[in-house]
């Protein structure tokens, strides 16, 4: 799973895909990356993980998301995830937590949930 989510972002950083961001996926990533004790036995520095991450958002494009879809995902607190989803119109939300995106309100066929090995196999030539 690991090297498939860092192929992935080898893929992002070489512009190959374009990953999108809003607000709320923004603000999740930055929490995240402040939690130290997450990062405990990681060999990236503070700095690098940060330094990744601008190199990250350097590449994706920024999605205004003007309306609340409230697709009641089993975690609540991915709803923003959907929604971004669906304001750029993403074929894919690449993520290693499917099951919280199975079960929801609101259907849109037209966004994969995928894993990032599913994504790399789907998308071979």
């Amino acid at each position: 799973m690991v090297a498939s989510s860092r192929h992935v972002l080898r893929l992002a950083l070489s512009g190959e895909i374009a990953p999108i961001f809003g607000n709320a996926l923004f603000c999740e990533y930055e929490d995240v990356l402040a939690r130290d004790a997450l990062w405990n036995g990681c060999p990236m520095e503070r700095g690098e993980r940060e330094a990744l991450f601008d190199a990250l958002m350097s590449v994706s494009l920024w999605i205004p998301v003007y309306f609340l879809w409230h697709p009641n995902l089993a975690d609540e607190g991915d709803n923003h995830v959907l929604e971004l989803a669906v304001a750029g119109g993403a074929e894919s939300i690449v993520t290693a937590n499917k099951r919280n995106f199975r079960r929801n309100s609101l259907h849109f066929p037209s966004i994969r949930i995928e894993s990032a090995g599913e994504f790399l196999e789907r998308s071979r030539p």
